[in-house]
């Protein structure tokens, strides 16, 4: 997470949302972390009013949870929880992708290539969290020339709910060259106009990251499965892997762990 008040979107509760959000995915905020609204609020140069925003937001997306007399913690990875949103996102895309097939313009599908390209160079540069973003723009570049804002909106909220399951399966040298391969054919049925043949392709491409997921998560309901340190799952961290079990880094944790309501 950056210090101090950068180059900002439009509303600082916009800027710390997506500040939360990358610290997040990159695993500086862990799951079950306490998130200390006092420290945050002075790394970022904000008051505690945009950042009390921005965790109602996350909390409704299901990345923060709220506890009373508690103050928000970081949301732990859960199956179940991956499972329901990828189900909506099976009905959801499905309907998206057989109306952008026929709907895309030349511009459109070039903009899905270029993604796909980046996606490609930051896979090449070990970058994951940039991995991650271009993953999601070549997505959405793929979909939006549906038409139909309505439903990009939903999808895209089940997506900010998720961005930490895509970490950890980045994380993965297997499950990176899979994606670009899969993207691959999925540009090429964009192009072709298969609407039929792009939905399948999202779907097996949907249902790979959920098997990849299983081996790295608990299971549904309980259970045990690998995990990384401290039993937690890996998150992307940018530019390379996650570090190794037992691995340390120098100087104090960016953000605390500490009690206290916030």
């Amino acid at each position: 997470m950056r210090e101090g008040v950068m180059s900002r979107p439009p509303t600082t509760q916009q800027f710390v949302l997506d500040e939360l959000r990358k610290a997040i995915l990159s695993g500086e905020l862990a799951p079950n972390q306490p998130i200390r609204q006092d420290s945050v609020a002075r790394r970022l140069g904000v008051s505690r009013v945009p950042l009390r925003e921005a965790l109602k937001t996350l909390e409704a997306e299901g990345q923060v949870v709220y506890r009373p007399h508690r103050g928000y913690t970081v949301a732990e990875l859960s199956l179940d929880d991956l499972l329901e949103v990828y189900r909506l996102r099976e009905l959801l895309e499905t309907e998206a992708a057989h109306h952008a097939a026929r709907r895309a313009e030349a511009a459109e599908l070039e903009r899905v290539a270029a993604e796909h390209r980046a996606v490609a160079e930051a896979a090449e540069r070990e970058d994951l969290v940039e991995m991650i973003a271009a993953n999601r723009r070549f997505h959405f570049a793929l979909l939006e020339p549906a038409g139909m804002p309505w439903l990009m909106r939903v999808i895209r909220t089940l997506w900010d709910a998720t961005d930490a399951y895509r970490a950890v399966y980045y994380n993965s040298v297997d499950n990176r060259g899979r994606v670009l391969t899969e993207h691959e054919a999925i540009l090429r049925a964009a192009r072709e106009r298969d609407g039929t043949e792009l939905a399948r392709l999202l779907h097996a491409h949907r249902q790979h990251a959920v098997a990849a997921l299983r081996d790295t998560m608990p299971p549904p309901s309980g259970g045990s499965a690998a995990h990384g340190p401290e039993g937690r799952p890996h998150r992307a961290r940018s530019g390379g892997q996650s570090p190794a079990p037992g691995h340390h880094d120098a100087g104090p944790p960016p953000f605390p762990d500490g009690g206290g309501q916030e």
